[in-house]
């Protein structure tokens, strides 16, 4: 069949991007799903970080390449041995499939899955074939599920099934900013009510950690960024207290609101500096999670000897340490029993056509979730 979608072409061309259109709104061919496979019908698709970080170079991947990975939609056609999903239902999709075969899988951690992670370096299907053509060329697949098309063949492994009744286009948000944001504080630091917590990044995913730690009972919650628009958004959403980033006293106040530090820091940003403002909040025998993913050629010097001497831990959260058939639907009835505000963090809805503008909202830090809906 064919689709529209926006395809990559070339890493790294210079904002405004509304001018050197990284992303073209192409007519592709789209193959019939294959064995294990579904065709999704796209409701609506957010822009995120790890999208930018691909158009912009700081996470290359091979091209051409039809980008957008955080969705949801409705089954249309299902491949031969599918037999737990008809047309009609409608799902989320999730930017690792997992195998349910290797070891991460088999010890309850499908985020890390090996054959998905290799699959979506090489951008294919979790079954190592491509379903997108340009005449007579490959177009590959970003993180198995290029969500920024009207229609896109997918793994069952990159679906999740929901059954509530929420509007699909608030839906996109639970495969990655919600299980990436929330995840972080329930699954990977298992934050526990009376805690402390600092949210470093106020964009979208950084706004589901902080809602995560409110919905965890998390007392003082402080949230850090440069964009003061966002933190006066982040003292609505449950922040006690907030910092700017670029204040010169932003440690001694952060210490000073949490009498030491936070029990847990998060730092959502993709950048050296927020890993080092991470860390430095967090008190002594504290946790500083990062779930961000910045250039892989910038290190973060660690300050070894106070890692030690004050028994801190660091830790790394990818999609939240999630089993998303588990924490999709648990995290949308958070959302439906009023725990969980994620619509308050909805933006612009977008065209297809005008998504290398949201692209330039983003980069700049004026967005929060914008999505394109279909």
């Amino acid at each position: 069949m064919k689709t529209r979608a926006a395809v990559l072409h070339e890493l790294n061309k210079p904002a405004p991007f509304a001018t050197s259109k990284p992303l073209k709104i192409e007519e592709i061919d789209l193959d019939a799903p294959g064995p294990g496979e579904v065709l999704v019908k796209m409701t609506a698709a957010g822009l995120c970080h790890s999208d930018l970080s691909v158009i912009n170079g700081v996470r290359p991947r091979p091209v051409p390449m039809a980008l957008g990975h955080e969705a949801s939609g409705t089954v249309m056609q299902v491949g031969d041995g599918v037999s737990d999903l008809k047309p009609g239902d409608r799902v989320v999709l999730v930017f690792v499939p997992s195998c349910g075969h290797c070891l991460p899988c088999m010890e309850g951690r499908p985020a890390l899955c090996e054959p998905g992670a290799e699959a979506n370096g090489k951008g294919t299907l979790l079954s190592g074939g491509r379903r997108l053509h340009l005449g007579a060329h490959y177009v590959n697949h970003h993180v198995g599920v290029s969500a920024f098309a009207e229609h896109a063949v997918v793994s069952r492994r990159s679906c999740v099934k929901i059954e509530q009744d929420i509007d699909l286009v608030e839906a996109a948000l639970f495969g990655c900013a919600v299980l990436t944001g929330v995840g972080a504080v329930v699954n990977t630091a298992r934050v526990q009510p009376g805690q402390s917590a600092a949210v470093i990044g106020l964009g979208g995913v950084g706004m589901c950690a902080l809602l995560g730690a409110v919905a965890s009972g998390a007392t003082d919650i402080v949230a850090i960024d440069l964009n003061d628009g966002k933190l006066e958004m982040a003292k609505r959403l449950g922040a006690t207290h907030v910092v700017n980033a670029r204040d010169p006293d932003a440690i001694a106040r952060v210490k000073e609101a949490t009498r030491g530090g936070v029990d847990f820091a998060f730092e959502m940003a993709g950048v050296v500096p927020a890993m080092e403002l991470s860390y430095r909040v967090t008190k002594r025998g504290g946790t500083t999670v990062t779930a961000s993913l910045p250039h892989p050629q910038h290190n973060w010097p660690l300050q070894q000897v106070s890692l030690v001497a004050e028994e801190r831990t660091i830790k790394g959260s990818y999609i939240g340490s999630c089993v998303p058939a588990r924490d999709v639907p648990r995290y949308i009835g958070l959302y439906l029993a009023g725990k969980l505000p994620i619509d308050k963090l909805l933006g612009e809805r977008l065209t297809l056509d005008d998504i290398n503008r949201g692209f330039d909202k983003l980069d700049a830090g004026e967005s929060m979730r914008d999505l394109v809906v279909f």
